[in-house]
């Protein structure tokens, strides 16, 4: 019997459900009954990976099979669903989290805005020296000064009480910083100098989507804040917002270790001013002064009304560039894919939450040791009474801030005092099949291409401080993941086999 269209498509998608139902099991939630069994020594237990069921998989068939392939419907879905999450303006996808992080800068660098605002070449640009390299690659690619300030090991994050010492009168346009594995920088501090210079703030929300940041109302107040993020109830007393959502404009990836994927892809998110949108697009769609999406023309009813440069009168719009800009939109079935796992991206923050816990919890007795990561604004942990329940008590300081992460990473500093090194706990993990990595690239300014610049060009850098932190964090620390697809079971082989090390040395 010969099928309609829409039948052939339902029973292929019904096909393509049974087929993930059963080659994919090794990628279901660590909570999922169906989860492939572990088997201690014998199965990887990841740092990271994707996280999928058969919704993700269908959902890529299907739009496949519509062919649509760029960037269309779905797409045009998932930056309005992502938005709406976040509470921000827009949210506009690209091919990659560096992507993200080098268009928001370049939308910053447009003649279009008033020159006290643009960044222009050799214009100066804080930023942190332990990270990914990517934060920081755009300031240069830009042709700006990055100037690197220090890492508070505890946290991860950049030192903010350092800033000041950072800014150049005339030279300091923006700070470019990320929130290190999950746990959000001192929003209010850096707030308090960006309003204070006039200056961008760029979050680097890569590795943290799903994290909150808190600050008491009246702080919030006097830095032009009122609102909590959609989702998010008051408490009456302090102002709750997503990470990303804080400074001007900020970025996502959707890599695979990320909090949620597309496979390849990231988003740049513009939190309050809409022109940056115009900006940020034009630097995505090859620099053209035209926004129309893909495959529509003439949405500004002016297509042939321009007169822009040195173009004759009414050249076609969709042919006229105002920027040297990239093609570095992803594709609608990344997009599709992303808008299943974004309905998952509570239950996956909830679960690096959990699994966060369990691993301090195993490993609690080991701080002779170890030192532990702490939220920034923390002073201590309070061990819980069980582990596993994703609600950490901490101690707090007395700024009224606090943070919940949505953990990207858990972070180890093997003290200087221990027998071994985080280079010996690293070798021994990997020999028993546990993924871990360091932080990121370390101490950048000690990377090769950062050694090479600082000989090459002296003064396409700057560096405020000894990096005492970062240093720190290069040579003693190491991260296990939290992602969402870890189990019990390989959280207590993971425990286990540190536990046996530690004893071992």
């Amino acid at each position: 019997m010969n099928m309609s269209l829409s039948e052939l498509k339902a029973e292929i998608l019904r096909l393509t459900r049974e087929y993930s139902r059963q080659a994919h099991v090794a990628q279901r939630p660590g909570n999922d009954k169906a989860r492939s069994e572990f088997i201690p020594g014998e199965t990887v237990v990841p740092y990271a990976g994707r996280v999928f069921t058969e919704d993700e998989v269908e959902a890529a068939v299907g739009s496949t099979l519509d062919f649509w392939l760029t960037l269309g419907p779905e797409g045009e879905a998932f930056e309005k669903e992502l938005a709406a999450f976040l509470g921000v303006k827009y949210s506009l996808l690209v091919n990659s989290g560096s992507s993200a992080n080098l268009i928001a800068l370049s939308a910053l660098t447009t003649h279009k805005l008033p020159s006290h605002k643009r960044i222009m070449p050799g214009d100066e640009v804080i930023t942190v020296a332990a990270g990914f390299p990517t934060t920081v690659a755009p300031i240069l690619q830009n042709g700006a000064v990055p100037v690197f300030i220090d890492n508070d090991p505890a946290t991860g994050n950049i030192r903010a009480e350092q800033l000041e010492s950072a800014f150049s009168p005339g030279k300091t346009k923006a700070v470019m910083i990320a929130h290190a594995l999950g746990n959000p920088f001192d929003v209010t501090a850096v707030l308090e100098f960006c309003r204070r210079h006039d200056l961008w703030l760029i979050e680097d929300n890569c590795d943290a989507l799903g994290c909150t940041y808190s600050m008491p109302i009246e702080k919030a107040k006097e830095l032009g804040i009122t609102e909590n993020s959609p989702g998010i109830p008051s408490n009456g007393t302090h102002v709750t917002r997503y990470t990303g959502t804080w400074g001007d404009i900020s970025t996502q990836s959707f890599y695979p270790p990320h909090h949620l994927t597309m496979g390849e892809g990231g988003a740049v998110n513009i939190v309050f001013r809409p022109p940056l949108k115009t900006y940020a697009e034009s630097f995505r769609d090859w620099g053209r002064d035209c926004w129309c999406p893909s495959g529509k023309d003439d949405t500004c009813g002016k297509r042939f009304g321009w007169n822009l440069g040195e173009l004759p009168p009414g050249y076609d719009h969709k042919y006229t560039y105002s920027h040297l800009g990239y093609n570095m939109k992803p594709l609608d079935p990344q997009a599709a894919i992303g808008r299943q796992q974004l309905r998952k991206l509570p239950a996956f923050i909830e679960a690096r939450a959990r699994n966060w816990e369990y691993l301090r919890f195993g490993l609690s007795d080991l701080e002779d040791v170890f030192d532990f990561s702490l939220p920034t604004h923390a002073t201590d942990w309070q061990k819980p009474s069980t582990a596993g329940s994703g609600l950490s008590a901490f101690s707090w300081d007395s700024t009224g801030c606090r943070n919940d992460c949505s953990w990207f990473g858990f972070m180890l500093r093997v003290k200087l005092s221990a027998s071994f090194t985080h280079t010996d706990l690293a070798r021994h993990l990997d020999a028993k099949k546990i993924g871990n990595r360091m932080f990121f690239g370390g101490n950048l300014l000690r990377q090769p291409v950062f050694v090479q610049l600082r000989k090459d060009r002296p003064d396409s850098i700057r560096v405020v401080g000894e990096m005492t932190g970062a240093d720190e964090i290069m040579n003693q620390a190491i991260f296990l993941g939290t992602y969402p697809g870890l189990t019990k079971e390989m959280m207590d082989y993971e425990i286990g086999v540190i536990r046996a090390f530690v004893r071992q040395q």
